[in-house]
């Protein structure tokens, strides 16, 4: 029965097989093909679980210490489950509710939006220290150079932001889900910008603002808890990083139309954002409900349909491959250097939480169809160089 039932799950996959081990010696596989990975489970029961409702008790069993990896690692396995679960999605009806449960879920008015960000970003500021940058950028690096370190990797994303934004000295910038504020600072450390950041996080704000104080850069940085819906004003450019996965479908084309209302004449917007590279699908429900409620990761297709009707020009659209995947794998590198104190500070069960979705993430960009987007949005036509020699001199 239970062989039946995973051959009915992976039908036609041919990326790879994991076979599950119970205590009594019995073992089942699912999938077919290489590469081939093992999973050890606590007992029949748990497995049973997990084969109910896969894409969401996967996690929670590992959470829960139900299962373990046998003679491979985690991110391995994962790249297998990633494979397995784009097929599901895009082979059967089940992918097709779950496409439109996640739509629902997705609706996201101001009040919603700012409890999903508190359930991700609040969390204390020394915890994020502890596998982020020196600058605490929570978005993908831009590896310029094979040999760089994270740091140096951040910091060439945000170079390469403020060249497509076509920065010059005094104009005025919106970062619309600032962070912890290293980007809004960079920019006017370097650049010569006002910079005005909102985010929904009271943490984050309270950090952003200290941080800003202790740079001395009160007078060219300020920081509010304010949702971009809200938000007044004019502004020669609009940024925005890793905020755009929080926005959900159904807001997709106010989004863009409030970028529109937000930028001068002459305005230039950058959105970095995480992207798919095939149709557009659900959520999964792991992540939803452990790691980013109401979040919904965008197809291109998506993403442009809005845009065409917001009166903003798509001046240049730009791929980001495999970036993501290594910033992860450093994050997760440094997680794992101070995970006895992440245990100490939370348990041992949100230690197996951010593992596996550090390493899930991982295994989705090198393995699965998640890239990052870099939309560069204006006003005017004419308002940027007509090559791309300017991003690179």
């Amino acid at each position: 029965m239970m062989q039946g039932l995973l051959d009915a799950i992976a039908r036609g996959f041919q990326g790879g097989s994991l076979e599950f081990a119970l205590p009594d010696g019995r073992r089942f596989t699912l999938g077919a093909g290489e590469p081939r990975a093992r999973l050890r489970f606590r007992s029949a029961a748990a497995l049973r679980r997990v084969m109910m409702a896969p894409a969401l008790r996967l996690g929670e069993a590992y959470m829960d210490g139900d299962w373990q990896p046998e003679g491979t690692d985690l991110k391995d396995l994962l790249g297998i489950g990633v494979r397995l679960e784009a097929h599901r999605e895009h082979q059967t009806a089940l992918g097709r509710w779950a496409r439109l449960r996640s739509l629902l879920g997705e609706i996201n008015t101001p009040l919603l939006s700012r409890r999903n960000v508190a359930h991700h970003y609040d969390l204390d500021e020394s915890f994020y220290r502890r596998f982020l940058d020196a600058d605490m950028h929570y978005s993908c690096a831009y590896f310029r150079e094979p040999d760089q370190t994270l740091e140096e990797a951040q910091q060439e994303k945000c170079a390469l932001i403020a060249r497509k934004l076509d920065l010059q000295p005094g104009m005025s910038v919106l970062d619309i889900g600032c962070g912890w504020g290293g980007l809004a600072m960079h920019l006017a450390q370097h650049h010569g910008v006002h910079v005005t950041g909102v985010t929904l996080s009271e943490g984050q704000l309270r950090a952003a603002q200290r941080r800003a104080r202790e740079r001395g850069l009160e007078g060219r940085v300020e920081f509010r808890l304010q949702d971009y819906r809200d938000t007044p004003g004019r502004f020669d450019a609009v940024v925005s990083v890793g905020m755009f996965e929080h926005v959900g479908r159904p807001q997709y084309r106010r989004f863009f139309e409030r970028v529109a209302e937000l930028l001068q004449p002459q305005g230039v917007a950058l959105l970095h954002t995480i992207g798919r590279e095939c149709c557009p699908g659900g959520t999964n429900p792991w992540i939803r409900k452990y790691i980013f409620p109401g979040g919904y990761i965008p197809a291109a297709s998506e993403t442009l349909s809005a845009v065409e009707c917001s009166g903003l020009w798509l001046t240049d659209l730009e791929v980001w491959r495999l970036h993501y995947a290594r910033t992860l794998e450093e994050w997760h590198r440094r997680f794992q250097a101070r995970r006895e104190e992440v245990s100490a500070q939370f348990d041992e069960r949100f230690c197996r939480m951010w593992e596996f979705y550090l390493q899930a993430s991982e295994a989705s960009f090198r393995d699965g169809d998640l890239v990052v987007f870099h939309l560069q949005l204006a006003r005017d036509r004419r308002r940027l160089p007509l090559t791309r020699e300017y991003l690179y001199r």
